[in-house]
């Protein structure tokens, strides 16, 4: 199942629980706006070349439309669409005063130069810079893209506002990449409501969190290329262990096909394995969606049947535009938190996000993905209504 269309469902489901009117449901799935660009570079050896630039911005309700821009081949409008939306409801389970938006370029990175990626950026922004701002739209690093690239986003989009150091998030400040590890916390919150006790430092962010932990044996393995070259895709999802963290693309555990993805200090690798189904070969007792839309329905169906808890994307990496947030507030008040504080902050709003998810869970006795799905469309919803539809 395609991302836009298990991201749907995930809705519905929720909408249902929630008994939300059918107009209204319709409303919060329709998209804000969406924008599609043609951005066209001279190459250094002088060609020309020209890529697809997508932004969807898909409610804007709460606050602020908020959400990545990633450079990646498979990058669509389909794809673009699903993680906008998965947005709204992220930022709505962790409380943020945001919207949810995405964006995206059709192309590899890995095959343009550095001067290349920079003018393609420039040519990107200048397609989007009247439908993004400050208290509108702010565009953040994501797959393919880094703090270099929202840099050059920011320099091009002054150039028509001024200087406008919150139209991004991503940049190099600290305390951004101390929290790399964010999924920790959410993983500890959950541990914690079964019983279970993380001892010592786990995924220990320097050494790179590597998508495999395990809280009795407390495996760490420092990311070196010689262990990553070495390493046979389909051992990992598949180890004894506690805990089971998909990173990076979408599509780990499915019933279709298989993806290893895994993240070595900060970057997200990927190796396609054969084609078969997987979901039903794995041994973890929990299952922390680190990257979005790790699992697909069909696979969810098959853990849940062999009661693996899963604790849903839309929570589990929510502590990454949560940092976002801090930083944005920290540009538009021009006023410099310490990582302490940083550090501080973001536990308190992921373990309070976890404990609403759980009332959400008692009230319409459903598991947590859907308890994290209500919790934020009812968020939502209420917010849309509260404005009203006319105006």
């Amino acid at each position: 199942m395609n991302p836009l269309a298990a991201t749907n469902r995930n809705f519905r489901h929720a909408a249902r629980l929630l008994g939300l009117d059918s107009q209204l449901e319709k409303s919060l799935l329709m998209p804000h706006k969406e924008i599609k660009v043609e951005c066209t570079i001279i190459k250094d050896d002088g060609s020309l070349a020209s890529f697809e630039g997508f932004r969807v911005q898909h409610d804007n309700s709460r606050g602020t439309m908020k959400g990545g821009i990633r450079y990646h081949p498979e990058v669509e409008h389909g794809e673009v669409n699903a993680l906008a939306q998965i947005m709204t409801w992220k930022t709505a389970v962790v409380n943020l005063p945001y919207g949810g938006a995405k964006g995206g370029i059709a192309c590899d990175p890995k095959e343009l130069s550095v001067r290349e990626l920079e003018r393609l950026t420039r040519v990107f922004t200048q397609k989007i810079h009247h439908f993004i701002g400050v208290n509108v739209d702010v565009p953040a690093p994501d797959m393919g893209t880094n703090a270099q690239t929202v840099s050059w986003i920011m320099d091009e989009y002054l150039k028509y506002h001024g200087y406008s150091p919150a139209i991004v998030t991503g940049k190099l400040i600290v305390g951004r990449e101390a929290t790399t590890g964010h999924g920790v916390i959410a993983t500890e919150a959950l541990l914690v409501d079964h019983g279970k006790l993380i001892e010592g430092r786990v995924g220990n962010w320097d050494l790179g969190l590597l998508g495999l932990v395990s809280c009795n044996l407390m495996v760490r393995i420092r990311c070196s290329d010689d262990v990553t070259n070495n390493m046979n895709p389909d051992e990992l999802l598949f180890q004894e262990c506690d805990v089971l963290i998909p990173c990076a693309l979408g599509g780990v555990l499915t019933s279709k096909f298989l993806i290893i993805c895994f993240r070595i200090e900060m970057v997200s690798y990927f190796k396609i394995a054969h084609r078969r189904e997987n979901a039903g070969d794995v041994k973890a007792k929990f299952v922390v969606e680190a990257a979005n839309h790790p699992v697909d329905p069909e696979a969810d169906e098959i853990l849940s049947k062999k009661g693996v808890i899963i604790l849903p994307d839309i929570y589990a990496n929510a502590g990454g535009v949560t940092v976002s947030y801090f930083e944005w507030v920290q540009n538009t008040q021009g006023f410099m938190w310490d990582e302490a504080t940083v550090n501080l902050e973001l536990k308190k709003y992921m373990k309070s996000a976890f404990g609403n998810i759980k009332k959400m869970c008692k009230t319409h006795d459903c598991n947590l993905r859907m308890g994290a799905f209500t919790l934020g469309v009812d968020r939502v919803a209420r917010s849309t209504m509260l404005r009203g539809f006319e105006g």
